[in-house]
């Protein structure tokens, strides 16, 4: 029976493997497209320049291939194009994003014995209510089914982040059972993913001390350790969060980790890095590295080099970041780091490149140590926050736990033993901060997560 459970699993992956293949085939295809369209019109543009006029009909073989494949026989050959802005405005049309068929809410949950049987509840079944829990954030849609989980797991405070009992669900992770801390630190990992799940974890003012204790008190090659760093990297994007990382010396921590590269996972390397290049990017964290710093300028040299690319925005970032301070940058010079640098200009790609002409810039400078320009302390919290919602697949992967015959697990455990009376309360999502685009050619000068960032350029 399990062998052919595990064998409809694999049918339906292999189903699912197809249809996004499919996908990437079209998109790839599509990026194709438009990269020649695009060739096109910048020759279209530079011929206008020498008084070539551009036809009606040419306008419309443009538009015949960037409209979708719906929309080339029947609109693309009726539009009138001799009217100024038709051609564009039908294009901005083809982009409407499509309606989703309506997503049904998910069923509301009794959460007040939920978090009695997290509290009192055996350590399996702790586990396992945890990854349910963790699952309704991660696969649902994003939008107002996901939404409406998050704010239902806000307003029934279902981590305890308001309450002050010596029992609560965040005291969870500190369980003597790794599986229960494990999955705790998924969850709040997950929580801390989206930007009003952040806001909510925010208000409870042990949670980030408890986290970095488990940081330092987990193994470095655990799950439990890679969730709890993801989550505090996510916290890194809020302004009062990253003032109490700087003081509790996270700074020095996270360098010394750096130090040896080999035992940690590509997650928890770029983790790291993207965290450490988060707190430099305030003055109070470029004057703790100025305290280190030949030790964080050797790291962050070291990492340069590293064959996980994935990192190298985050390092130059950092660098570009302490490089703002006169005595970084004396230390940096005295170490020969523009010889350092100008080897990896040789061998890096195009967008690398332009970022360490840019570090190498800032360490020739001799401009003096500017705090209201570095980073400006007292800028208001809410203005700070970057409105990043991302779920990573990384959450969900390895789970350890996987249940026996006859027991419930995800949402079939939720739905049948904790079924609540409908409590959804539709809330408006607030619109955050939604973050400053900068240049690629830049180094990084905003707070990014790596998943963020990925999704964004």
């Amino acid at each position: 029976e399990m062998l052919q459970h595990l064998h409809e699993q694999l049918v339906e992956s292999e189903h699912r493997t197809m249809t996004y293949l499919k996908r990437f085939n079209k998109m790839q295809a599509d990026y194709h497209n438009l990269i020649g369209v695009t060739a096109e019109l910048v020759d279209s543009l530079e011929a206008t320049v020498n008084g070539k006029m551009i036809t009606p009909e040419y306008l419309q073989s443009v538009c015949v291939r960037l409209f979708s494949n719906q929309m080339r026989q029947s609109v693309a050959h009726s539009i009138d194009f001799t009217r100024p802005g038709t051609a564009s405005t039908m294009l901005r049309a083809s982009l409407a994003p499509v309606k989703m068929q309506d997503v049904p809410l998910l069923p509301s949950l009794d959460y007040e014995k939920l978090k009695k049987d997290l509290i009192t509840g055996n350590d399996r079944l702790k586990a396992f209510l945890l990854q349910a829990l963790r699952w309704r954030l991660t696969t649902s849609y994003p939008g107002e089914q996901r939404d409406t989980v998050l704010q239902a797991y806000i307003s029934n405070d279902l981590l305890d982040c308001h309450s002050n009992c010596q029992r609560s669900v965040l005291k969870l992770l500190h369980s003597k059972s790794e599986i229960v801390r494990q999955y705790m630190a998924r969850l709040i990992n997950a929580f801390a993913s989206l930007a009003e799940g952040r806001v909510y974890l925010s208000q409870n003012p042990t949670l980030l001390r408890m986290l970095e204790e488990r940081l330092k008190a987990e193994d470095k090659d655990s799950l439990t350790w890679e969730n709890v760093l993801g989550a505090l990297q996510k916290f890194s994007l809020r302004r009062a969060l990253q003032s109490a990382m700087i003081k509790d010396g996270l700074i020095f921590w996270l360098v010394d980790i750096l130090t040896d590269t080999d035992c940690l996972s590509d997650y928890t390397l770029e983790y790291s890095v993207a965290l450490l290049m988060n707190l430099c990017l305030r003055s109070a964290g470029k004057k703790m590295c100025a305290r280190i710093a030949n030790h964080v300028l050797r790291v962050l040299s070291d990492l340069l080099g590293h064959e996980n690319h994935e990192i190298q925005p985050y390092v130059n970032g950092a660098l570009y970041s302490i490089l703002a301070i006169p005595s970084v940058r004396e230390e940096a010079r005295a170490m020969g780091m523009e010889e350092i640098l100008r080897c990896f200009i040789k061998e890096g790609n195009a967008e690398m490149i332009r970022q360490i002409e840019f570090i190498i810039k800032q360490l020739n400078s001799e401009e003096p140590l500017n705090d209201s320009i570095v980073s400006d302390d007292e800028e208001e919290e809410e203005v700070e926050e970057e409105d990043h919602d991302i779920m990573e697949a990384d959450l969900d992967k390895d789970e350890v736990l996987q249940p026996q015959l006859g027991e419930l697990a995800g949402e079939k455990l939720l739905t049948t033993e904790y079924l609540g009376i409908m409590t959804h309360t539709p809330k408006t999502k607030k619109k955050l901060f939604p973050g400053v685009h900068q240049s690629v050619d830049e180094p990084l000068q905003r707070p990014v997560t790596p998943g963020y960032h990925r999704t964004m350029y």
